[in-house]
């Protein structure tokens, strides 16, 4: 099988974006800590992945003024839940990301907003990794093991991203954690 380099790109830019908006919110729920620097790099980052990676799978559609069909069948395929979801996790993301950039608060109602941000994430990249689960022609898809990889290669590929980030807002002590973290995810 080869996959075209558009859904290349989209599960490798959506999911790091999913992973890093993830730990996003651990870290809110565990220390607290709003940095600006961290919020602004951190969301910008994760989103500007998401958006890119799913703009990537809509021009990779035959017919990208079509995408809302894609969205409509979402009782019985992977791809309209995954397409649904991922505009759905923009609400709670951007909630979130508000709460910690402007409010400069991570805790009350920014951190259930944090929580949905993640389950979201997570739900997400579970639809695109069952996509592939689905697919019984190819073996090497077609097994139990895809849908936990997709959501650890998510997390530690966002985790990639997330110690430089906590490095550059002065969090050096935060960054040893989450790399460990990441190591032991993938």
């Amino acid at each position: 099988m080869h996959p075209a380099l558009s859904v290349i790109f989209f599960t490798t830019a959506s999911g790091a974006g999913y992973g890093l908006l993830v730990l996003l919110a651990l870290y809110a729920a565990v220390t607290g800590n709003a940095d600006a620097v961290v919020g602004i790099l951190g969301f910008s980052l994760s989103l500007g992945l998401i958006t890119a990676g799913l703009l990537s799978s809509t021009f990779h559609l035959g017919h990208p003024e079509r995408a809302w069909r894609a969205i409509s069948q979402w009782r019985s395929s992977w791809l309209s839940r995954e397409g649904l979801l991922a505009i759905v996790s923009y609400c709670p993301a951007l909630i979130f990301a508000v709460g910690w950039i402007f409010a400069e608060q991570n805790n009350g109602i920014w951190l259930v907003a944090a929580g949905a941000t993640a389950g979201c994430a997570i739900a997400t990249v579970v639809c695109t990794a069952m996509i592939y689960r689905s697919l019984k022609t190819v073996r090497q898809w077609n097994n139990d093991s895809v849908v936990p990889r997709f959501v650890s290669m998510a997390i530690a590929t966002g985790g990639l991203w997330f110690v430089p980030i906590l490095l550059i807002g002065g969090q050096p002590e935060h960054s040893l954690i989450v790399a460990l973290f990441t190591v032991f995810m993938g």
